[in-house]
């Protein structure tokens, strides 16, 4: 008896396995597309896609950079969820990073590349590489968190195309609780978001402290406005995982990250790889769940967050 209880049941070893692959790159060639206007139909605006090179038709995941930031500095996960099987689309929001936008305007921006996607995104794919916009997620940090929940819940007008997963990396909803951004969603009553889709929220652990005390105004992800109240106002099924010891633009890819910020956001001490591909491993658990029907590596992670790269914790969910 003893030496049988020593044994791992198989199945749990191959499903253990398979939750730690996906916090490695996936099997897919990734190629990373500018979309800047030289193709028909042309985009809004700039956009970065990261599409599998392999033949195909994939899921497509729209994902909305934080405020004063750039599409292009979330590279390195872009391409991690695209090795799996995914298109990913990130628009640049903002016309400069010296001019930012409202919160409003990345609404009605965000609303805008949603209906390109239809036409303009296969314009701008691999060849033979198709998109299944029936299979579309959206996702967004910081304040693109905020734009990406503002547009699930009906604020901006597309033209038909629907939502079948959300996610927010760290989202922010304003310097405090009596100043939101516009629009205003968060109401602090448990379960009030009308969102008919499940949401994956991940936190930060150090992302409601000031990399320096002494320096004005609030953290990079304030109490109240942050993970927390995002997850908890969300309906079942949803999703919170907090990467325990990182930051709140510990994501980045390492030499993009604005000098403003290093001063503002306080960072973890390890290393951001390991953040970065914790938080892209997630993100394609939880998309192979909502639009593959695959939940075996959400389950796990859910079961035994210990199997990946950085520290969850806390790790819950509300699946009824």
């Amino acid at each position: 008896m003893a030496a049988s209880a020593e044994v791992m049941n198989p199945s749990t070893e191959v499903l253990e396995a398979a939750v730690t692959s996906v916090f490695q790159p996936g099997n897919h060639a990734v190629e990373l597309i500018q979309a800047d206007g030289e193709t028909a139909p042309k985009p809004p605006m700039p956009i970065l896609v990261a599409a599998p090179k392999i033949a195909g038709t994939y899921p497509v995941a729209m994902f909305l950079h934080g405020f004063f930031l750039q599409s292009h500095f979330y590279e390195q996960v872009l391409k991690h969820c695209a090795s799996f099987g995914f298109i990913m689309v990130a628009p640049q929001l903002q016309v400069s990073i010296l001019t930012p936008t409202s919160s409003d305007e990345d609404i009605a921006s965000a609303s805008k590349v949603t209906d390109w996607l239809t036409e303009g995104l296969p314009s701008v794919l691999p060849e033979g590489v198709n998109p299944d916009v029936s299979k579309l997620a959206l996702a967004g940090h910081s304040r693109g968190a905020h734009t990406a929940f503002s547009l699930a819940l009906g604020y901006g007008k597309t033209n038909g195309l629907k939502f079948s997963a959300l996610i927010g990396i760290d989202p922010v909803a304003g310097q405090d609780k009596s100043s939101q951004v516009s629009p205003k969603i968060l109401t602090y009553e448990p379960s009030s978001f009308n969102i008919a889709m499940p949401v994956l929220v991940i936190g930060t652990g150090l992302g409601e402290q000031k990399r320096y005390e002494f320096l004005p105004g609030p953290a990079c992800a304030p109490r109240d406005v942050n993970h927390r109240e995002f997850y908890r106002e969300c309906k079942p099924p949803c999703y919170h995982l907090v990467t325990r010891d990182y930051g709140h633009l510990d994501m980045l890819d390492d030499e993009y990250v604005a000098l403003l910020f290093r001063y503002l956001c306080k960072e973890g001490k390890n290393r951001k790889d390991t953040m970065r591909r914790s938080v892209a491993g997630i993100m394609v658990a939880f998309l192979k769940a909502v639009l593959s029907g695959e939940d075996g590596e959400l389950m796990v992670i859910l079961k035994d967050p210990g199997l990946a790269p950085a520290t969850l914790n806390p790790v819950e969910c509300r699946l009824a």
